[in-house]
């Protein structure tokens, strides 16, 4: 945790409807075309409101991998000034906080493109510009909560997390607990030098609160004993979801196309192992 920065409230009320959108990673048209489909409207000011007076939650990992990452900042930025978003923290999330922040980090997996975008944005607009929305990037990512409460009635009826999060880790800030939200619950690397990630959702054993998470990418929203996984690889070529409460909606808006540049995604991935799954059990 980063101690110079402290953390935004961890805590959101529904009283007007919330919409809780999965894994952007700089799919910015995509996730203009879903606010749209949800029924926001941009303003004179430049910034999106609902005239129901919903707000938004981002599972964070708005930037990496795909085109858009400067963009999906900037909105981030002022529309949680504004009070009209927030978003929690994610794994994504924090390499870029802290490759911001001046740390020795090796950016990959995506997190390279944020450090062109960036260079491209100084070459554009100057350096002073550049070192301001660094700053402030910086800022909006190290401060982000590692999970939301979503409360009605002063009770807590939903948590909106990245990775996933433990029953007993609910409404807790520890090292551990952002560790777990960040990334799930892995259990050591693969032959393929991939984590190992185990079902945490399977294995839970409450269905109160429920949970919406994402971070590891299905072909459909997908859910499992009282948990959301509403992360559909929007970048890897699937589509972006947004889970909408109260209503218990889902609404999704499909990819214009691939832009990781892999043929092996996580989608397909997750198909094959599907497959092998189903033909194992006939």
């Amino acid at each position: 945790m980063n101690d110079r920065v402290p953390l935004r409230t961890n805590t959101m009320t529904a009283d007007h409807g919330l919409d809780i959108i999965g894994d952007i990673h700089a799919c910015a048209d995509e996730f203009y075309q879903l606010l749209d489909e949800l029924g926001y409207i941009r303003s004179n000011d430049g910034l999106y409101r609902h005239p129901d007076g919903r707000r938004i939650l981002s599972l964070g990992d708005i930037t990496s991998r795909g085109p858009d990452s400067i963009s999906m900042l900037e909105f981030f930025i002022r529309h949680i000034e504004a009070g009209l978003a927030e978003m929690v923290d994610s794994n994504h999330g924090w390499k870029i906080a802290r490759w911001l922040d001046g740390r020795k980090v090796t950016l990959a997996h995506g997190d390279e493109n944020v450090e062109k975008e960036f260079r491209e944005y100084e070459a554009e607009h100057g350096k002073k510009k550049a070192e301001e929305l660094k700053e402030r990037s910086r800022l909006l990512l190290f401060s982000a909560p590692s999970h939301m409460l979503v409360k009605v009635a002063g009770r807590t009826e939903l948590v909106a997390v990245h990775a996933g999060i433990r029953d007993d880790y609910i409404g807790k800030e520890t090292p551990a607990v952002r560790n777990y939200c960040r990334y799930g619950d892995v259990s050591g690397m693969g032959a393929d030098g991939r984590p190992i990630r185990k079902d945490w959702a399977g294995e839970r054993t409450k269905t109160h609160p429920l949970i919406i998470w994402g971070h590891d990418p299905r072909p459909e929203p997908e859910r499992k004993n009282g948990a959301i996984n509403i992360d559909q690889g929007c970048v890897f070529g699937g589509k972006l979801t947004a889970y909408r409460f109260p209503e218990d909606e889902l609404v999704s808006v499909p990819a214009a196309r691939n832009y990781s540049g892999l043929d092996d995604t996580p989608l397909t991935r997750y198909q094959r192992a599907n497959q092998a799954s189903s033909q194992g059990q006939t």
